[in-house]
């Protein structure tokens, strides 16, 4: 039996909203509506919002209100209002990358991934905040002004995909489009107490998407739940003719995965580099989780992998420099100083990185990759590590251009979540807990290559037994 609908639209989840949708009980304009309302009173002070697309939203809503009464079967998706990382290209639409060089280019092209999120129902009301050209883990942006975090405007909300996962947690929308290169959108998810999903490398087109990393950019969704997460997946995922790069793997229903049941799963928990140094209440949340979900019959064990692990960092920050550096080397050699200062001064980096340590880096990542799967992941199922294991830090505390002797705390940030951007493993973001000033504290949940539904389903089973991920934010 169906729950009913809330009387606030915005608090529904975007399944909870489509098939709401669905069974006619609500309409999509009000669902809009509801969501543009709320980014009127609040976006203000959350400055999450970079383009809204107001009329189009509201004649998109209107177009499939007519097509539901006249008895046409909706999309999976359909009537969930979204707004999606301003990187995302829209023919005919601005797309800046949070950029000041791009603040005025015209995508000549529409995303693959918008493309399917079209076709299955979802109305994109415009683009979000972002680190500049997604190259920060925290979410700082000298262009368009930072991100604010919806549980404590002071604090940050996680980078690249700032607006994506602040947007989320503070009801602006019910998905957005993230990327995740080294933690972008799983990063946003924990410190705003969203649900972030990294599927395998390949597995989602990266056609009309603006570049960072050839060989770790990834295409993904920041929404509430897992089945969220699972539905999304469903649409945007497989093979693309316009990104060779992307799997040819068939898709199967995530959301069909979804048994409620983590009974027999294998979890080995990392220990040396993910969780030693933690700050108390993520230690505690995190070991939470780890007997809630053996409460529910998974079997928890733990692991250390230090020389592995020292290997995935060393190389991931090699491949990220270089490539960064080449996919932006016309406008350094032009219009370096149109750049944030700590940006400019990553990209230098990469052009003193030598061309044999390049080559390493990519031509070490299959081995590694199959090591760590034999060797630590052994007969498990999935991994787990918290996603940040430091209590979130505070804007200015994480702003390397105001004071470079930040830089460490900046790039603790994403300590937990680059190596597996190295390895390519689907990784999800969970909310578990709040720390003792009421920010939230993320589950890292890592699973083999392709293993998308075993990672959903876990998160799924842990998701109906708490409800952290159903707490919002108070907005002033």
């Amino acid at each position: 039996m169906n729950a009913p609908v809330s009387a606030d639209l915005t608090a529904l989840s975007m399944t909870e909203a489509a098939d709401a949708f669905a069974r006619g009980e609500a309409s999509a304009e009000a669902l809009v509506r509801a969501s543009l309302a709320r980014i009127d009173a609040h976006d203000r002070t959350v400055n999450a919002v970079i383009r809204l697309d107001r009329e189009a939203a509201l004649e998109a809503a209107a177009s499939q209100d007519r097509a539901r009464a006249a008895g046409e079967t909706p999309g999976p998706l359909a009537g969930a209002p979204m707004m999606h990382k301003d990187m995302y290209y829209r023919a005919g639409k601005v797309s800046t990358c949070g950029s000041k060089i791009r603040r005025d280019f015209v995508a000549p092209v529409t995303a693959t991934v918008l493309q399917r999120l079209d076709a299955a129902g979802a109305i994109d009301m415009g683009t979000l905040n972002m680190a500049e050209f997604a190259q920060n883990p925290t979410g700082h942006n000298a262009h368009f002004g930072d991100c604010h975090n919806p549980w404590n405007l002071p604090y940050c909300t996680g980078g690249s995909s700032s607006g994506s996962g602040a947007g989320v947690a503070a009801r602006f929308f019910t998905a957005a489009l993230g990327s995740d290169t080294g933690g972008s959108i799983r990063l946003p998810a924990t410190i705003c107490g969203v649900t972030g999903l990294k599927a395998t490398q390949t597995r989602v087109s990266r056609a009309g998407v603006m570049p960072l990393s050839f060989s770790a950019d990834n295409v993904g969704p920041l929404v509430r739940t897992a089945r969220d997460a699972a539905r999304f997946l469903r649409v945007v995922a497989g093979h693309d003719p316009k990104d060779p790069t992307s799997a040819r793997e068939p898709v199967p229903d995530y959301e069909a995965a979804l048994t409620g049941d983590a009974k027999g799963l294998r979890v080995v928990v990392l220990e040396t580099g993910f969780l030693d140094g933690a700050d108390a209440p993520v230690a505690t949340a995190f070991e939470d989780s780890m007997k809630a979900l053996a409460a529910q019959g998974a079997i928890v064990t733990r692991a250390n992998a230090p020389e592995i692990m020292r290997a995935v960092n060393a190389y991931t920050a090699v491949i990220s420099r270089v490539e960064g550096a080449t996919i932006h080397g016309n406008w350094m050699r032009g219009r370096a100083g149109d750049y944030a200062i700590h940006l400019s001064a990553r990209l230098y980096g990469g052009y003193a990185m030598p061309g044999h340590t390049y080559v390493e880096a990519l031509s070490r990542r299959g081995p590694l990759l199959r090591r760590f799967v034999a060797e630590v992941m052994g007969g498990a199922d999935l991994v787990a590590t918290p996603t940040l294991k430091t209590r979130v830090p505070t804007l200015a505390e994480t702003d390397i251009d105001a004071d470079p002797a930040n830089w460490d705390r900046f790039m603790a940030v994403s300590a937990n979540t680059r190596p597996f951007n190295y390895l390519g493993l689907p990784t999800i973001s969970v909310p578990c807990g709040f720390d003792d000033r009421g920010l939230p504290i993320g589950l890292q949940l890592a699973g083999r290559p392709f293993a998308e539904g075993t990672v959903l389903r876990l998160a799924d089973a842990y998701q109906r037994v708490t409800d952290w991920h159903r707490r919002a934010p108070a907005l002033p």
